[in-house]
């Protein structure tokens, strides 16, 4: 740790992976650069080949902290985050990273209470993130993992495979305690420069969905103690599923969601992958009512998630998956 830094935990790197959302990167940008640099010591920017204004606004920006990559192609957040991960470690060796998408960005002072708490027995911190509205937002909400505590596999059987047997509880979020977790998204996601040294980095051919959840679930399976905390505030603008009829849009959205949630379920269940196949697999044939006039493509892409999730199958060209929509 760096004695000219007056602050708790050392480096800290800032991953930002941006596509095609100017407007909500500029506002998370500005978050991170309003920090001091005690506490943030660069922000790291993948671009992810986009098409809008983002190279042009990114090519004029002249703050000493920032570090902008332009990605050749479109690697989804995986790539996106492996990119940005690697970046920081060999350019910058920090004590701790903190990753987030680009509608995602720390509250007002969350990365100097970062730095202030005893964090010294976690390998990873999950921040508490909230939505734009200031409620918590579900689709960033930590989880302990069902198969490895009988009574949190007993509450979620209960519940029928709901979330809410494994998720954390708005008591959690309200409390001042780390909790123990073993899943996270990358949305407010610290993690030590060591535990990356260790642990590796995400898998850059699931594209987007699930690659921050099997990603921290695998530092867990390796002994690394994770921990959600109340007091670090992330807010995220996501506008995924905002749309009143539950489709995915575009379409082929709903391919690397589903086959990258197969091989979450695998990881986490280990000898009860079967049990977890006869609860999920009928739920998901049930969504083909939220795609009226679009069946035969919302069956291809669900045949072939399921098909390449059984198999394991990730080394999939994602302009072959676009492709897919088009056949006839």
């Amino acid at each position: 740790m760096s004695e000219e830094l007056d602050q708790t935990q050392g480096n800290l790197v800032a991953v930002v992976v941006t596509y095609n959302r100017l407007s909500q990167l500029q506002i998370t940008v500005d978050h991170l650069l309003n920090s001091a640099p005690e506490h943030l010591h660069t922000v790291v920017i993948v671009d992810n080949a986009s098409t809008d204004d983002t190279a042009t606004w990114l090519a004029a920006q002249d703050d000493p902290r920032l570090r902008i990559h332009r990605s050749e192609i479109n690697a989804g957040g995986a790539g996106g985050f492996e990119t940005g991960m690697r970046i920081a470690m060999d350019e910058f060796d920090p004590d701790w990273l903190v990753l987030m998408d680009d509608d995602g960005r720390p509250q007002a002072d969350a990365l100097k209470t970062f730095h202030h708490l005893d964090l010294g027995k976690w390998d990873a911190i999950a921040a508490a993130v909230y939505d734009d509205k200031g409620e918590i937002c579900d689709m960033n909400c930590p989880s302990r993992n069902p198969f490895w505590n009988p009574r949190v596999f007993l509450r979620t059987s209960l519940r029928l495979g709901g979330r809410s047997g494994f998720h954390l509880k708005p008591s959690d979020y309200a409390g001042t305690q780390p909790v123990d977790i073993d899943i996270t998204s990358f949305v407010g996601f610290f993690i030590r420069g060591a535990a990356v040294k260790r642990n590796g980095y995400p898998d850059p051919s699931l594209f987007v969905y699930g690659d921050d959840a099997l990603y921290s679930l695998s530092l867990r399976k390796a002994g690394g103690a994770i921990a959600f905390h109340p007091q670090i505030k992330f807010e995220h603008a996501f506008q995924t599923f905002q749309n009143e009829d539950r489709r995915f849009r575009p379409l082929w959205k709903l391919y690397y969601y589903h086959r990258n949630l197969l091989l979450l379920y695998r990881a986490a269940s280990g000898p009860l992958f079967g049990l977890v196949l006869l609860v999920f697999l009928p739920k998901w044939a049930l969504k083909v009512r939220h795609h009226s006039g679009e069946t035969r493509a919302f069956t291809r892409y669900m045949w072939r998630a399921i098909s390449h999730g059984l198999r394991r199958h990730t080394n999939v060209a994602h302009d072959d998956v676009v492709e897919w929509s088009k056949s006839p």
